[in-house]
């Protein structure tokens, strides 16, 4: 696959997560101060200083650190909301977040990135993010993004028509981009299967871990829980890896090989999180939740 066509696919997947989101999406964010809090201290804060540790552990070389943190900054999407609602986690709370997400990661992908190349590139190898390389990855997630919002706004049965067949362009972009990925960046690949893998299954298993027991902890209820979790610890490779392979932004394989193999290994890590999560958890069994709309100070 071409690079001057990773552009185009991080615009698809974009467009993808806009049309799944509606202005009461947003609107619910002023009901869900508490949750929404724990999850975006997570999202923004804990996680991408974990996945710096964990990059840091695994001694990873300079690059894949950047792919794994670019990784760490990229929002979920329609994969957390799916998960969610098979796993009878909050829906309600998942749709929040992932608009809010959408909306933070238009700031935080770009600030985390510059950070990442800035602690794991520096002594003479630092390259830094150009301002125009920023407002470009600014606009590519933010373009899309809004136009989807918009058109489900504005036409919302044209928008429901046409999920099915962007949701299915996004999946097949996946698999796409994925063996791409792997195909351009097979030699980096198989010079660091153990450490990479390693540190993306680490990095896996933080994050979905950090998403279940924080909110525990916060005294959430277990299905808003399940929706923290999923949001937190679904990343969207194909952003990341578009960022990383397209021409007018980053345009290095290696940056996009930690993306790659996320995309591979997430889903399941996921399924079998969740899975374990509602057979060890007791309040799963005992039936307690915190509603939806539970007041801020409660």
């Amino acid at each position: 696959m071409d690079n001057r066509y990773f552009p185009l696919v991080v615009v698809v997947v974009m467009l993808a997560l806009g049309l799944t989101l509606t202005v009461a999406d947003f609107q619910r964010a002023a009901t869900l101060r508490r949750p929404l809090l724990v999850a975006l201290i997570c999202q923004s804060l804990v996680l991408p200083t974990l996945c710096l540790l964990i990059a840091e552990a695994f001694h990873l070389q300079p690059t894949l650190a950047v792919g794994l943190m670019l990784m760490s900054a990229t929002p979920g999407g329609t994969m957390s909301n799916i998960l969610s609602h098979l796993f009878n986690g909050d829906l309600a709370l998942n749709l929040t977040l992932t608009a809010i997400n959408a909306v933070l990661s238009i700031f935080a992908l770009p600030a985390i990135l510059a950070v990442a190349m800035g602690w794991f590139m520096g002594d003479g190898r630092f390259i830094p993010l150009q301002v125009d390389k920023f407002l470009g990855l600014f606009a590519l997630v933010l373009i899309p993004t809004a136009v989807g919002i918009a058109i489900r706004h504005r036409f919302p049965e044209f928008a429901r028509r046409l999920q099915k067949g962007v949701r299915i362009a996004a999946a097949v972009l996946l698999v796409v981009v994925v063996v791409a990925s792997i195909a351009k960046g097979q030699a980096t690949l198989w010079a660091n299967f153990g450490v990479l893998s390693g540190a993306v299954v680490s990095f896996c298993a933080v994050s979905l871990s950090v998403g279940y027991l924080v909110p525990r902890r916060m005294h959430l209820g277990p299905r808003q829980a399940i929706a923290v979790s999923l949001e937190v610890g679904m990343h969207n490779a194909v952003v990341a890896m578009g960022v990383a392979l397209s021409p007018q932004l980053l345009n290095n394989v290696e940056m996009a090989t930690p993306a790659a193999v996320y995309g591979a290994i997430a889903p399941l890590m996921a399924l079998t999180f969740v899975f374990a999560a509602r057979r060890l958890d007791p309040a799963f069994r005992m039936g307690v939740n915190t509603p939806i709309t539970e007041s801020p100070a409660s």
